[in-house]
């Protein structure tokens, strides 16, 4: 059960990289690489459940997160082109 399981999570992560390799946008990428990551932390999570190690799932919660600001920061990086900026408006845009 568990094999059928992880052969699934592979298929499923290599057909996630074939998408980051080959996505025709930055943002499917983007998506690709998330995905990826989402993908790992189920193998982190399997592996620590047939180990009889249930602290993985600690670290796979960690990764996830780390996946999902990182994921945050990418997007927010190309949209604006600056990472620390808050996304506030030019000069020009001043309501009125």
């Amino acid at each position: 059960m568990f094999i059928a399981a992880a052969t699934a999570v592979i298929v499923a992560m290599l057909l996630a990289l074939v998408r980051a390799l080959m996505g025709p946008t930055i943002y499917d990428r983007i998506l690709a690489v998330n995905s990826f990551g989402t993908k790992t932390v189920l193998v982190i999570a399997l592996l620590g459940f047939l180990a009889g190690r249930p602290d993985f799932l600690d670290i796979a919660l960690v990764y996830a997160l780390i996946n999902f600001i990182g994921t945050i920061a990418i997007l927010k990086f190309f949209e604006y082109g600056d990472i620390g900026g808050a996304g506030e408006s030019t000069a020009d845009e001043e309501p009125g």
